[in-house]
């Protein structure tokens, strides 16, 4: 596909439509549907693209999958390949809200509705693990002692201890520059580029 063509900006408009539709669980699992998309079946991304794309998405504001899509949008097809893709990502939740609001009464009342979104969750965990895996995977494939012991204790700090997320994401960026910085240092002394 061409850059600037319309058939690359329908192409994006509709898999971000599909993946917004068909996807519930929020931006950790629209990150396993990209990958499937974009990376394994179109070939458009390496597997560390997508990882670097996560991650600029998970700490920009607002919605992940919303940024997610942006992101990849515009590696595609530059700022109208963004808007595009971003249009495509928002449509469904804006048709669906548009529709359960004029209806909410029989909806917030419906026994099979819940039935329906509890059954959801089981699925959207499994989702979220799934995409938690790969991206240990891509983690431990570096071979770090620092980055693979970060994990674990990121998860003991929250889980266990109760300390705040914002404050564990921020603590983990923080030890993470520290230990880049102590890298480059240590490897200009050795002469390492």
């Amino acid at each position: 596909m061409k850059k600037n063509s319309i058939k690359l900006y329908l192409w994006l408009f509709g898999i971000n439509f599909f993946i917004s539709a068909f996807t519930f669980g929020g931006g950790y699992v629209v990150i396993s549907m990209i990958r499937k998309y974009y990376v394994q079946k179109k070939k458009l991304f390496t597997e560390e693209e997508l990882l670097d794309m996560a991650a600029i998405a998970q700490s920009s504001p607002g919605a992940i999958a919303v940024n997610m899509s942006s992101i990849a949008g515009f590696r595609l097809a530059g700022l109208r390949g963004a808007i595009v893709s971003l249009l495509g990502s928002v449509a469904p939740p804006f048709l669906i809200l548009a529709v359960i609001s004029t209806c909410y009464a029989a909806f917030r009342d419906n026994a099979y509705v819940s039935a329906v979104l509890k059954g959801m969750e089981a699925g959207v965990a499994a989702l979220i693990v799934d995409v938690i895996v790969d991206m240990c995977k891509s983690v431990w494939k570096q071979k770090s002692w620092f980055y693979t012991l970060l994990i674990p204790l990121a998860f003991v700090a929250n889980f266990v201890f109760g300390v705040n997320v914002m404050i564990v994401i921020l603590g983990s960026a923080a030890l993470c520059l520290l230990w880049g910085w102590m890298e480059s240092r240590r490897n200009s002394k050795c002469g390492v580029k």
